[in-house]
């Protein structure tokens, strides 16, 4: 199978020896974002916004793939501080609807940029 590469402006440039997305038939694999303003390349201010900001980003790679968050089968989000899981649900629920993809929430110690989450995906398209 052919492998093409995912790349949008609307979301930031990858920051490191990686791309966006890759496709592969009709699975896109999504790389991880955080809350960095794509014209910017700054890091949005608070957890808020970062959560938002990092939904947004997904939400720009998923529709430079073809597709939409609702073909996100498989999302994991990585947390510094998992007090702050229930603001990424109540974030979620304005992104996704039912049914809801498979989901992992972790809480890591660190990452990169201070960010306070970062989420990366899978999607499905036909």
């Amino acid at each position: 199978m052919t492998r093409s590469i995912i790349a949008t402006s609307r979301a930031p440039a990858a920051i490191g020896t990686y791309s966006q997305a890759i496709r592969v038939g009709d699975t896109v694999y999504l790389s991880g974002q955080i809350g960095l303003d794509p014209a910017s390349m700054q890091m949005v201010d608070g957890i808020d916004a970062q959560i938002e900001r990092v939904f947004e980003n997904l939400k720009a790679v998923a529709e430079a793939a073809g597709g939409s968050l609702s073909d996100v089968v498989k999302l994991n989000v990585y947390l510094t501080d998992l007090g702050n899981f229930a603001k990424v649900n109540e974030c979620m629920a304005r992104y996704f609807s039912e049914p809801f993809p498979a989901r992992a929430a972790v809480g890591v110690k660190e990452l990169p940029r201070a960010a306070l989450v970062e989420a990366d995906a899978v999607m499905v398209i036909a």
